[in-house]
């Protein structure tokens, strides 16, 4: 099935509109999510607001926003408050500043969505901002549905990619983090040494679709099972790791990749000499 654009606007560079089309780069119906049933009757649960000093279920029109300044204590917005500030949805996606790709941390980092020309007469001028954008991102701000987006937009492919961005605030400090505070200063070189060759010895060329979800299709064995009302088997568990000494683990790890290696040279030399062997026994 084709895409479906979720936005349709406009991609603005200096004096530069582009009318695009936006698409979500990822596919939340691939997880399998369940709902909350009534274990007795399987009757799908309501969710009900409740005032419990009221002792009685809410309707929305009763419903306001508060902002807890102190504990237990609320300031009411109203629907006026919030629209003071609230910004106009423009349908643009605003680019102000370009650096390099490689610039954005991660971290930042928080939804994909693809972008598209929308219609022929933007073709044309979609495919050269693709290529004069290559290496770099485009910083910009998308006000939509209310809110204030900012967004990174880069090349990807033949057409670009958008990504949602969270604010500086929004990213914790790792210093913040107490427990990496007791870290050495110092490490053993010996140590480092062995971590590099363990390391290396699993490098390779990255190809993120040979990597399945196994715990999304066990659970879709158990659920198609449980349809079919056959037996479920569980699955068997992993002893968990037992705690060794660094560079005992650091040998351990480099002479089962070393077992697994010549194994593995072996029996691509054994291949051939046995197909041959087979031949000849074919042709006598």
């Amino acid at each position: 099935m084709a895409a479906r654009p979720t936005w349709k606007g406009f991609l603005k560079i200096s004096l530069v509109n582009i009318p695009v089309r936006v698409f979500p780069a990822t596919d939340s119906a691939a997880s399998i999510s369940f709902n909350q049933l009534h274990a007795e009757c399987q009757t799908r649960i309501q969710q009900k607001r409740w005032c419990p000093k009221c002792e009685r279920e809410i309707p929305i029109s009763e419903i306001a926003k508060g902002y807890e300044f102190e504990k237990g204590r609320y300031v009411v917005m109203t629907e006026e408050d919030v629209a003071k500030v609230r910004p106009e949805s423009t349908r643009v996606i605003d680019l102000v500043q370009f650096t390099e790709a490689s610039a954005i941390d991660p971290i930042y980092v928080e939804r994909p969505y693809y972008l598209a020309p929308d219609g022929a007469m933007a073709h044309d001028a979609f495919a050269v901002i693709r290529e004069g954008m290559k290496g770099k991102a485009g910083i910009g701000k998308l006000a939509l549905y209310g809110r204030e987006y900012l967004v990174a937009v880069q090349p990807r492919e033949n057409g670009l990619v958008m990504y949602t961005l969270r604010h500086a605030r929004e990213v914790r400090a790792m210093n913040n983090i107490e427990e990496l505070g007791g870290l050495p200063s110092k490490v053993k070189p010996e140590e480092i040494k062995l971590a590099k060759q363990v390391i290396g010895n699993f490098e390779g060329q990255l190809d993120l679709s040979e990597y399945r979800d196994e715990y999304q299709e066990e659970l879709q064995r158990i659920i198609d099972a449980k349809i079919a009302g056959e037996e479920v088997v569980a699955t068997s568990e992993e002893a968990p790791p037992k705690v060794v000494n660094l560079m005992d683990a650091l040998r351990q790890s480099l002479d089962r990749v070393s077992t697994g290696k010549k194994k593995a040279a072996k029996a691509d030399f054994e291949k051939p000499v046995k197909a041959v062997a087979s031949k000849k026994r074919a042709r006598g």
